[in-house]
């Protein structure tokens, strides 16, 4: 069983920082991508940054300049460094990763359960 386990949301000011963690643990065989979604009350649930295997990233446009996607394989674990925060950014953000549990099987998609982020003075 895999799990994804998210830490590090709470509520900030405008222009004020945050760093979300995000630590896959259980019976992994591998890794591949690891990202970031959010999804702010009555929208749909958007991208927010990935980060390829091989560090390759893309981010929402949104966030281009101010959101920093990076992770540790060693500990497969994915960080969101969310900076010069606005309100607009308020939502649950989720973490998603590709894993293989078995030897030469296709990935599975996972999902940590959401960490609320709040940006209002």
């Amino acid at each position: 069983q895999v799990q994804l386990v998210e830490s590090g949301g709470g509520l900030v000011q405008p222009g004020g920082s945050l760093r979300l963690s995000c630590a896959a643990s259980g019976s992994i065989f591998r890794v591949y991508a690891m990202g970031w979604y959010r999804q702010a009350p009555g929208k749909q649930r958007e991208l927010v940054a990935r980060m390829s295997s091989g560090s390759t990233t893309n981010y929402a446009d949104s966030v281009k300049g101010r959101f920093t996607i990076s992770r540790d394989n060693a500990k497969n674990t994915v960080y969101l460094q969310m900076n010069s925060l606005k309100p607009e950014d308020t939502a649950v953000y989720y973490c998603n990763a590709d894993i293989t549990v078995v030897a030469g099987t296709k990935f599975l998609d996972y999902w940590g359960q959401g960490t609320q982020v709040t940006v209002s003075s």
